[in-house]
């Protein structure tokens, strides 16, 4: 995933000469999970810019230079490290284009590396993807493969508004996919069905998506068909495809590393039950993180395990 990323940022800036690279040792370190390697040596330090650790002034300084035509790209090393910066997210950057009636458009791609997985304790761990999918005027992606991760950045390379792009730095090295050479694009607010199934419904998105296809693997076995949707765009979100294989299924689970209470995942709840509670056979369930900050000797009790989305899967089949 790491080299697909890479590979989007080098295309971009070599075809769009107004991208701009910004963040936390992106340049001669190349990031610190070397995202951005090799991008100062091609195109210098006038587009590949390494910035003091003040987050509220690289997204302010990006605000800027969108504003005067410019593409800026900006890193946030970790997600954790972004809230000096959420003034600037929420009250500048998100507001522009409506503030303006449309006249002003702030271009800006935000990238944060996200969620557990690295042994990187409660500092560096967290999935907080519901702050910005509460903030009206941005756009919020994950990828969960190399292939979207590639496709994605460069439908937010072309979005009018701002885009949170999020990437799960638990499997930046851990997948291994092929990528096309050529740039292409993979639609905004557009869910994917990884796995056809007709007995339960999974949802979710990121790193948990490959979590979730291992518990589909144990399901299987027991005669289970369950079906796997990679939400992929969070803000926009493609309710639809949930309804749809709700309406299939009549069985909910979502899965998500972000905790439970106010996460993303009760928003999907609440919409099928509006508009599909007539379809539902079972209780909906969330296969979560738990309420606490991250920990950092129990991570791998903390982080949903393909054991416990099979649990869940077994209780809704069984209901």
């Amino acid at each position: 995933m790491v080299q697909a990323v890479n590979d989007a940022l080098k295309s971009e800036m070599r075809r769009n000469p107004d991208a701009v690279v910004m963040g936390e040792d992106v340049g001669r370190t190349g990031g610190v999970f070397r995202a951005t390697e090799g991008l100062l040596e091609e195109f210098g330090s006038q587009r590949v810019i390494d910035t003091p650790l003040a987050e509220e002034a690289i997204i302010g300084t990006a605000i800027g230079m969108a504003l005067y035509g410019l593409q800026p790209i900006a890193e946030i090393q970790f997600m954790d490290f972004v809230y000096p910066g959420i003034n600037q997210i929420v009250n500048e950057l998100a507001k522009f284009r409506y503030r303006s009636g449309g006249q002003n458009t702030a271009k800006v791609v935000v990238r944060m590396p996200y969620g557990g997985g690295i042994k990187g304790g409660l500092y560096h761990s967290q999935s907080t993807e519901a702050f910005f999918i509460h903030t009206p005027g941005l756009v919020v992606l994950t990828p969960s493969n190399p292939y979207d991760a590639k496709g994605l950045l460069f439908s937010a390379f072309a979005c009018p508004d701002p885009v949170i792009f999020l990437e799960p730095k638990r499997i930046y090295r851990t997948t291994k996919q092929e990528v096309p050479e050529d740039d292409y694009a993979i639609p905004v607010g557009k869910a994917k069905i990884e796995v056809e199934g007709a007995d339960v419904t999974l949802v979710s998105w990121g790193a948990s998506v490959q979590t979730s296809q291992e518990a589909l693997q144990l399901a299987s076995k027991q005669g289970i068909s369950a079906e796997l949707i990679d939400m992929r765009s969070l803000l926009p979100f493609d309710i639809e495809a949930v309804i749809t294989s709700v309406r299939k299924t009549g069985r909910l689970i979502i899965v998500h590393e972000a905790a439970k209470v106010g996460g993303f995942g009760g928003e999907i709840s609440a919409q099928v039950v509006e508009r599909a509670l007539d379809s539902l056979q079972a209780p909906i369930i969330r296969v979560a993180g738990y309420d606490t900050p991250f920990p950092y000797a129990l991570e791998n009790s903390y982080i949903p395990s393909a054991e416990k989305v099979f649990s869940a899967i077994r209780k809704v089949a069984s209901y």
